[in-house]
């Protein structure tokens, strides 16, 4: 199945300019207008078909509809239209013991009866409907799909029944929605070549939609808000070509989530180095899409990250590209001549550094650059944190009002206010103890170290 038409060159509508305009300056309470800005244009420069596709689960459906509603009705009303595909597991546990039908698995798949696949697609077709009319009742436009997107076969009648894995994803009946300015509204349900309607787990069709699709981000609406930690606390960002080894070697990673993260990297494998997956709840999306501190988890497949204790073995002219254009100042002319480099971690693609030299022993943070386009993806954070497993110790200084600030604050051990600067350390020792004389040492170069950038 091919779609009817070429989708590139759609144009995301904003219902009223007014309207973005006023949401614009509600987003730009929770961050600053230049994110806002940022975000909006890189996906307003996106084919409307390549945004995003929501996977939403039946327990969002049933515990959070009004903020799923008022989320992608916001997401709507600023010009941009997100592909929904839903599940509906809570409800149908719920219908098929209500029928007297024992809910059977087999290696986490509903077994599914002639009997069963009734109820399935009565539940399917209810909920899809619910979820369009309440997005309707939010003045936003939305289309019901229940079929005609994915063609299935049976996976293993014997063993599963009426169950579907897609053979192929049918696009046209979603371009034709995001045509119209409607939210397509895509329930995960197959049908053979003969006709016949098949059961598809929800997370398996979504996975096929994306493939397909190949869009710029993947969002899972979950209760939990993203994926948790050994502590229960939400991990803001994953890069996975730096973090995978080290995360699922971690001791609080369970079974289920361990699926997850493999599932998502699978999937990311797969796509364009752009593209992500974010993992949210549906009242904090807007938070997750258009700020750089987000809300949940954000998984990037992301890149290499390069060493080096030489500048030999720096593309220079790239680095130095990434620094002035991260700090929108130029470089002096013989900062490479004039800097020892004691070490250096930049992404293989050079949207991402840090550089260290020595001073009185001790490493020196002299530069951390991160081009607007990254920020937001983790990238800088798996960098930094790359460094900071290599050097025990560190100091550096940045200047007031320096939006990174707070990140310092956090990563710091402590810091002192100077004229011009903020000087910062961690690892030094103790300020009332034997670190004092090291830390006096570190601020006194702070004072004094020129600067390399010109204003």
């Amino acid at each position: 199945m091919t779609p009817v038409f070429n989708p590139r060159g759609f144009d995301h509508k904003v219902h009223d300019p007014q309207t973005r305009q006023t949401i614009v300056r509600l987003l730009s309470g929770m961050t600053g207008a230049k994110e806002i800005s940022q975000y909006l244009k890189r996906f307003s420069q996106l084919d409307a078909a390549r945004f995003a596709v929501v996977k939403v689960g039946g327990a969002v459906l049933r515990d959070d509809l009004d903020a799923l509603t008022s989320s992608l009705a916001f997401l709507q009303d600023v010009g941009l239209t997100p592909i929904v595909i839903h599940g509906a597991g809570p409800q149908l546990d719920e219908e098929l013991s209500a029928a007297g039908i024992v809910k059977r698995t087999v290696d986490g798949l509903r077994v599914t009866s002639p009997e069963a696949l009734a109820i399935v697609r009565r539940v399917f077709h209810a909920q899809n409907l619910k979820l369009v009319e309440a997005l309707q009742a939010q003045d936003a436009r939305a289309t019901s799909i229940v079929s005609g997107v994915f063609e299935a076969d049976y996976l293993d009648r014997e063993v599963y029944g009426l169950v579907g894995e897609v053979r192929e994803v049918d696009l046209a009946p979603i371009y034709a929605s995001l045509q119209a300015g409607s939210i397509p509204v895509i329930a995960s349900l197959g049908e053979t070549a003969g006709g016949q309607i098949l059961n598809v787990n929800a997370d398996f069709a979504a996975n096929e939609l994306v493939q397909k699709l190949q869009p710029y981000t993947i969002v899972f609406l979950t209760g939990t808000g993203g994926l948790l930690d050994g502590e229960g606390k939400v991990i803001d960002s994953i890069n996975l070509s730096t973090e995978y080894d080290t995360l699922m070697a971690q001791p609080w990673i369970n079974g289920g989530m361990r699926v997850k993260i493999e599932q998502i990297k699978s999937l990311l494998d797969a796509l364009p180095l752009s593209s992500s997956v974010s993992i949210t709840r549906p009242d904090e999306l807007a938070k997750e899409l258009f700020t750089h501190k987000g809300s949940g988890t954000l998984v990037r497949r992301g890149e290499r990250v390069l060493q080096a204790t030489s500048w030999d073995a720096i593309d220079q002219p790239r680095l130095r590209e990434l620094i002035e254009s991260a700090f929108g100042r130029k470089l002096v002319p013989d900062y490479f001549e004039r800097t020892r480099l004691h070490h250096a971690f930049v992404s293989e693609n050079y949207r991402a550094a840090v550089i260290l030299t020595e001073e009185g022993g001790v490493p020196y943070l002299d530069k951390f650059a991160v081009l607007d386009d990254a920020q937001g993806e983790g990238l800088g954070r798996a960098v930094w944190q790359l460094m900071r497993d290599a050097q025990p110790r560190l100091f550096w200084r940045s200047r007031h009002g320096n939006p990174v600030n707070g990140f310092y604050d956090a990563e710091a051990e402590g810091s002192v206010r100077q004229s011009r600067w903020r000087a910062y350390w961690y690892g030094l020792g103790d300020v009332d103890g034997d670190g004092i004389a090291t830390i006096r040492a570190c601020l006194e170069h702070c004072r004094q170290r020129p600067a390399t950038l010109t204003d």
